[in-house]
């Protein structure tokens, strides 16, 4: 028995609309914060961005961790019974944040995420024929893309009424979808796979947490060498421990055995440079525009908003036809060099005094186009390089991959920005964003020179 059943196609349309929003809300809520730092800042009286980043990195880090044992739930379970436990668990944490102790309540949003994820790309990918997947895929990482870009201008809009708002919008997107999914998925079945291993899980999220803390720690100097050094010890231990359970345990945190393949190991490589550019580059655009600019957050966020739209833009219309034409590696190695250009770009034109529609705007284009054409292409790798039973588990991998690039791009920024945020600071960040999407590129490329897919979608055999 197959973990997904294959959907009608009148069936299509529907459940691309609800996977993609469901994947927008989870994706929205990386980026959202992003543009509200000043206003929690005020409300929890601090001006300590090393642990403001927590409210960033706490979910991210949950959500990457968490994905692929949720992934392997969903092959075990079904993947719309996972999908709809995902939603619910998101909503009440949606909720939840807006009223109660911020960072915990954004682990149990992140919990839900991390079980939404995985089973929304696969719903998507047993709802589509194999020759359509390649533009379903693009479709679903556009709307992703765009929530992530999307997520400072719309939370400038909220933070306008309250912070708490760019919590609450969750929750009635949240029901209406959930009133929904049960009669636009079809129920889908399980493999009867054993229980993921979420010990395997709980030490990955240590490992990367005290990694990420000594990253965000060491330009403050507030912590002593021999505690630096035990954060060091217990992140290497734990991330070992991770590794050495996923190596052998039936059901493991971290599919590695899908790594051992070319495509998928360049493709989540790739994915975590280019995500760690990413979300480095976002954050790094809201410090500018508010703290050196000074603008206020209802502008800035609208200043970052062409961005998304080019995002979506090339992601609908261009990515998903060159997918099909020059493959996978080509169109992302193509996009990850765009989004250096836009960066460079940047380095050479910014200055203290503001001037968006010369300095700032052009740059935009470059780096949407990048986006556009990076997400959609790595994301489509799973539905091409592995059979259908490893699709919730595949595509977990992927977004775990994602996931921990933000987290690392998120704390290496906040490591550069300490101890305050000016001009001087913002390019050394750029200087890191173009390093790591450059690499990202150059990973592409090796993928595209080795790996040449089945031109229908469909997976093929492939040997490291």
């Amino acid at each position: 028995m197959t973990a997904t059943t294959q959907l009608p196609a009148t069936r299509s349309t529907p459940t691309l609309l609800l996977v993609s929003a469901a994947g927008f809300l989870a994706s929205l809520d990386l980026f959202i914060v992003n543009i509200a730092f000043p206003d929690i800042r005020q409300a929890f009286g601090t001006a300590n961005l090393g642990a403001m980043s927590w409210i960033l990195n706490g979910y991210t880090l949950v959500f990457a961790a968490f994905m692929n044992p949720a992934g392997r739930l969903g092959d075990r379970y079904g993947h719309r019974r996972v999908f709809l436990c995902g939603l619910a668990v998101f909503t009440v944490g949606s909720a939840a944040c807006g009223f109660f102790v911020l960072v915990a309540s954004r682990v149990v949003q992140a919990l839900g995420s991390a079980m939404l994820m995985p089973s929304s790309l696969a719903l998507l990918l047993a709802a589509v024929p194999a020759p359509r997947r390649a533009a379903a895929v693009s479709t679903w990482s556009a709307v992703a893309a765009m929530a992530a870009a999307l997520g400072p201008p719309v939370g400038g809009f909220l933070v306008e009424l309250s912070w708490r708002w760019i919590f609450f919008v969750n929750v009635p997107v949240g029901v209406l979808a959930l009133i929904a999914g049960p009669f636009v998925l079809k129920k889908t079945a399980g493999t009867g796979a054993g229980i993921p291993d979420l010990i395997g899980a709980l030490s990955l999220v240590l490992g990367v947490g005290a990694l990420v803390w000594t990253l965000i720690e060491l330009p403050v100097g507030g912590s002593s060498a021999t505690t630096v050094g035990v954060s060091v010890a217990v992140a290497g231990c734990a991330i070992a421990l991770t590794v050495r359970r996923s190596l052998h345990h039936p059901s493991p945190a971290l599919d590695l055995g899908a790594v051992r393949i070319l495509p998928m190991w360049s493709s989540c490589l790739a994915l975590l440079l280019f995500s760690a550019a990413h979300s480095a580059m976002l954050l790094g655009g809201v410090m500018l525009l508010t703290t050196v600019w000074g603008m206020p957050p209802a502008i800035a966020g609208l200043c970052l908003a062409p961005g998304p739209v080019v995002v979506v833009l090339v992601s609908l219309i261009v990515a998903g036809r060159l997918i099909g034409k020059v493959g996978v590696g080509v169109v992302a190695a193509t996009g990850a060099l765009l989004y250096v250009v836009g960066i460079v770009i940047w380095l050479c034109t910014i200055g203290p005094v503001p001037d968006y529609f010369t300095d700032y705007l052009p740059a935009q284009l470059f780096t949407g186009a990048g986006v556009g054409l990076v997400m959609p292409s790595l994301s489509a790798v799973p539905g091409m390089a592995l059979p259908s039973p490893r699709w919730g588990a595949g595509s977990a991998l992927t977004n775990t991959a994602r996931q921990l690039g933000m987290v690392l791009g998120t704390a290496v920024l906040t490591m550069i920005y300490q101890p305050g945020v000016d001009l001087v600071a913002v390019r050394r960040g750029w200087g890191f964003v173009a390093a790591s999407a450059g690499a990202a590129a150059l990973v592409a490329a090796i993928l595209a020179f080795w790996w040449k897919p089945a031109t229908d979608g469909s997976a093929t055999a492939i040997t490291d």
